[in-house]
């Protein structure tokens, strides 16, 4: 999955944006002081940046077509705003839902009651939403990574920090950035590869020293069966 691709493309981020229209808040108790709710546009953004750093994420796509979802024993057609096909499950649909639509959502109780929500040809249905998205630590590591993508990687430094994990297999962020000397940052280096799709980190972490990295799968077809 080309990750510069995903990120900036207006066609992923265009038709979900317009799925659902805001819900106006309550307006909080006197003395009540509420967290500002989240626009859905900026969990869409939330959405992609995770799916492009998650290795386990091969292609995304938006707004699959209508599938017939079952919930204990109602069968309800639905259109998801994104379709990820996975390394780890068949395909996974998900509805990007801000706090304030979950209410009007038809998945809403089973999304409280954390009941599966299956296809019938097995995919699973999830709802993400600002409590899922923006979680820690991950949603910060995100952001750390995501603020790296145009840190400048030589071509020297580039192929030292991949054929270093290609010898090692999985090294450890501090060793990796070692590797940049080249760069004015080569941690920034190391992440910014991580954006391209080239290495995974691990994201459900801090970013630390010992932080593991890793060769990610080519996303085109390596003309030198490496």
């Amino acid at each position: 999955m080309s990750t510069p691709a995903l990120l900036e493309s207006s066609t992923l981020l265009e038709r979900p944006g317009q799925r659902r229209s805001a819900v106006r808040g309550t307006a909080p108790r006197r003395g009540t002081a509420l967290a500002p709710a989240v626009p859905r546009q900026a969990l869409i953004a939330d959405f992609l940046a995770i799916a492009a750093l998650d290795p386990v994420v091969e292609r995304l796509r938006a707004a699959p077509n209508p599938v017939r979802l079952t919930l204990g024993d109602t069968v309800v057609e639905h259109a998801a705003d994104f379709e990820q096909v996975r390394t780890d499950e068949p395909g996974l649909l998900v509805d990007v839902v801000a706090e304030g639509d979950l209410g009007r959502h038809p998945f809403r109780t089973a999304y409280v009651a954390g009941e599966p929500v299956v296809a019938e040809d097995g995919r699973r249905f999830v709802i993400e939403s600002a409590a899922t998205l923006r979680a820690e630590p991950r949603i910060s590591t995100v952001r750390l990574i995501m603020a790296c993508r145009r840190a400048y990687v030589s071509a020297g430094d580039r192929v030292r920090i991949l054929h270093h994990l290609d010898e090692c297999g999985t090294g450890r962020l501090v060793e990796c950035a070692a590797m940049a000397i080249n760069a004015q940052d080569g941690v920034a280096a190391v992440l910014a590869l991580a954006v391209e799709g080239l290495v995974a980190v691990d994201i459900s972490r801090p970013i630390l020293p010992e932080t593991p990295v890793r060769r990610r799968a080519l996303p085109y077809p390596d003309p030198f069966g490496f």
